[in-house]
């Protein structure tokens, strides 16, 4: 889940779909609890052995408390940070390293992270496990996420509509039992995806890092967390209608989209993970439409279009997203004043660490996207954010409401809706605009 050195939080649950798991205590991770749930990723990612991506999931695993941070892991790291205790290997993560459901490199050893407390479902505890150890090898399949771009054309009213529309059909053909039902629906989905590209020409670029890194990882996880073809489809139908509820798309839809393609390209493409691997700008999406033998037509998908999208009860869904785009409209407003034409601090970025929830961005435009809460790590230190951030586009930089920042300040600065932690030697200096501030190294004092 990261690009560059950037983690990010892992969202590739699969949410209530089955119940029966042993419930948690978020304080209570003993060793033989701790030591039971990597057993089961091992006898999971062994009933596989290395059948789905021809290579094994199988390695390092780390269960870390954010409170305390508190380790336990499956294997001993490479400088004795770890102590075994009952079977596993428990230490302190320091302060400065990232938390999250991710895979992270730390202590000499690459490592499967995932948070405490789990999910308390079973199932969802299996799929969050082989969601996570995909991360893990994905460089290594030669599937590792590049050139990940802004998808704030999902947080317009035709990019969220016509997403939807193509969600509603996945979840049609997955429901299917007949072959020619199965692939109406799936040329439907495809034709309301081939819209949106037509709609938005920078849609399929920006859209495809995010498949092949979260959309694969979630079929990933969905194909070895469920145990037989009839609890995958319903996990991967329980993806597509869970993340309807998400205050945004454009970080989140791949999670819904990736394991409904998974499964429908094992029916109709069975050696597509072979090709995605060998054909870096091929997305599931994309191999399925060859296999299916569908061309992206926008004059055909025009004429179409409400047509087909009638069969979704598109009319409903467009009144609704409808409603939302003048709400967002407002939002976007407030949004403008408060972290572009007021006073900001703006903190410069450089191979940042960012934990954030996926689900609850909003993009700005060429501005960026607004963080509604998110910490970021950098060489000056660390920002938490409760009450939003903007971060470029680009992530180059992170700016929020200047408050009580002031030029000289070091050290520990507070504000209700952040917290900056500075490094030593570096200190607020006023910025490029007047009224605004930014960070500077400085020398320090002998």
């Amino acid at each position: 889940m990261r690009r560059s050195e950037r983690w990010m939080v892992g969202l590739g649950l699969a949410m209530g779909v089955v119940s029966g798991g042993l419930a948690q205590d978020a304080n209570d991770l003993t060793p033989s609890r701790a030591r039971a749930l990597f057993d089961e990723a091992k006898q999971q990612c062994d009933a596989d052995g290395g059948k789905l991506w021809g290579r094994s999931l199988c390695g390092p695993m780390m269960i870390v408390e954010p409170a305390t941070r508190r380790v336990s892991a499956n294997a001993p790291d490479r400088y004795n940070a770890l102590v075994e205790e009952h079977g596993v290997f428990i230490g302190r993560l320091p302060e400065g390293e990232t938390i999250a459901n991710t895979s992270v490199e730390w202590s000499g050893v690459k490592w499967v992270q995932v948070q405490w407390p789990m999910p308390t479902d079973a199932v969802q505890q299996r799929v969050l496990m082989a969601h996570e150890s995909f991360h893990r090898v994905q460089a290594e399949l030669g599937l590792e996420a590049k050139g990940e771009q802004s998808n704030g054309h999902l947080d317009e009213l035709q990019g969220r509509y016509l997403l939807q529309l193509e969600w509603r059909a996945l979840a049609a053909a997955l429901k299917a039992n007949d072959d020619a039902t199965i692939r109406a629906h799936a040329r439907d989905a495809l034709m309301f995806r081939d819209r949106r590209y037509a709609t938005f020409p920078q849609a399929r670029a920006a859209e495809r890092s995010l498949e092949r890194n979260e959309g694969l990882a979630e079929y990933t996880g969905i194909m070895i967390g469920g145990s037989d073809p009839s609890e995958r489809t319903a996990l991967a139908l329980h993806d597509l209608s869970s993340h309807v509820a998400d205050p945004s798309f454009v970080r989140s839809f791949a999670y819904a989209t990736g394991p409904a393609y998974g499964l429908l390209l094992d029916r109709y493409a069975p050696d597509w993970r072979v090709q995605i691997r060998e054909q870096a700008d091929e997305t599931p999406a994309s191999l399925l439409a060859m296999a299916l033998k569908v061309s992206a037509s926008a004059t055909q998908a025009d004429a179409q279009l409400a047509v087909r999208a009638k069969a979704y009860d598109g009319a409903t869904l467009l009144a609704g997203e409808t409603k939302r785009a003048a709400e967002r409209e407002r939002e976007l407003a407030t949004y403008r004043n408060k972290f572009v034409q007021s006073p900001i601090l703006v903190l410069p970025l450089s191979n940042p660490r960012v934990m954030f929830d996926p689900r609850n961005l909003v993009a700005m435009g060429a501005a960026g996207t607004v963080y509604p809460s998110a910490k970021f790590v950098a060489d000056w230190g660390s920002l938490e954010v409760r009450d939003g951030a903007l971060l470029a586009g680009d992530w180059s930089k992170v700016q929020v409401p200047r408050a009580l920042a002031a030029p000289g300040q070091h050290g520990t600065i507070g504000d209700k809706g952040w917290t900056l932690v500075l490094a030593d030697g570096w200190q607020i200096v006023p910025g490029e605009r007047d009224g605004d501030v930014t960070v500077k190294r400085v020398a320090q004092t002998p």
